[in-house]
């Protein structure tokens, strides 16, 4: 609310996906915009199907914009990606991380692209945990001109969506139930014979219930992993078992230090809670920061 009153801006844009974060910044648009006297049609709601959109997120990106009186526009992307690939060389055969981050970057131009013809700005929706494990395409949906969710971890996001589907009107909290019913994903891979989502983010870097939990103690309070790892066994004793843990913890200092690069160039963003990663406040780390010393503690964890 604070920077659409400061730089006197009435049209922002958001790349409205149907998933959790893109669903939770549109919320907190919409209540910024009611807090403002702001209409709704000064938020435009861009939803870019392409090769893993599902109907199941598309159905809710555009039930979601219709709830909240947004402006809606669908902009496929697939001919301006395949027109990419051709240009570059690529076989759109070959599911790797060109083909996935040229969709993701793609759509990042639209939304710029979009917010400068209306004369708004781009609405981050990329939360605190995506941010922590670099699960973000760089110059792609790492980019925005604020984001809102950039201190928000996913467990928190999804508790904030269901808070917002309690109190919301019937029609309304069946699409944001669905929302938080469907598995966390970028989409950016086709999707399974029968229509369901194929990549799946939590079966590729892990629970974001765990993540979190290793992040907390980590930046806030400093904790070497072992002891991270011995409390996260109490903390989850009967739902993760402790060599479930490590693989996951092994995992979340790898990605927390490689993917730091992202970190260092990201744009700004509310901060909420204790612990943020905005390398303008609480967070100073070299992109060539190694993580061997923190694996070292692990290996010697015997399960």
């Amino acid at each position: 609310m604070t920077r659409l009153r400061h730089i006197h801006c009435q049209d922002v844009v958001i790349g409205l996906s149907g998933g959790l974060d893109s669903t939770l910044a549109l919320i907190v648009t919409v209540m910024a915009y009611d807090r403002l006297g702001l209409p709704h049609h000064g938020i435009h709601a861009i939803t870019m199907p392409c090769f893993g959109t599902t109907d199941r997120t598309y159905r809710n990106a555009c039930a979601l914009a219709k709830a909240y009186g947004a402006d809606l526009r669908e902009i496929p992307i697939r001919d301006s990606v395949m027109q990419h690939f051709a240009d570059i060389g690529h076989d759109p055969d070959c599911h790797d991380v060109t083909y996935e981050n040229g969709q993701a970057r793609e759509r990042t131009q639209v939304l710029m692209d979009f917010a400068n013809q209306c004369g708004g700005i781009v609405i981050g929706t990329g939360d605190l945990s995506e941010l922590a494990l670099g699960w973000a395409t760089y110059n792609g949906d790492h980019m925005s001109m604020y984001g809102v969710n950039a201190s928000v971890p996913k467990t928190l996001v999804r508790y904030l969506v269901a808070h917002r589907a309690e109190q919301s009107e019937e029609a309304l909290r069946s699409v944001l139930l669905d929302v938080l019913d469907t598995p966390v994903s970028p989409e950016l891979l086709p999707p399974e014979e029968n229509g369901e989502i194929r990549q799946k983010t939590e079966d590729l870097v892990g629970p974001y219930l765990l993540h979190d939990f290793f992040l907390y103690h980590m930046v806030r309070f400093g904790m070497s992993p072992k002891k991270i790892f011995r409390m996260a066994c109490i903390a989850f004793d009967g739902q993760f078992a402790p060599d479930v843990i490590l693989k996951w913890e092994r995992k979340f200092y790898w990605r927390f230090f490689s993917q730091q690069f992202k970190r260092s160039c990201l744009p700004d963003g509310v901060k909420i809670g204790s612990v943020t990663l905005s390398p303008r406040g609480d967070w100073r780390m070299p992109s060539d920061a190694c993580a061997a010393q923190w694996i070292r503690q692990l290996e010697q964890i015997v399960v």
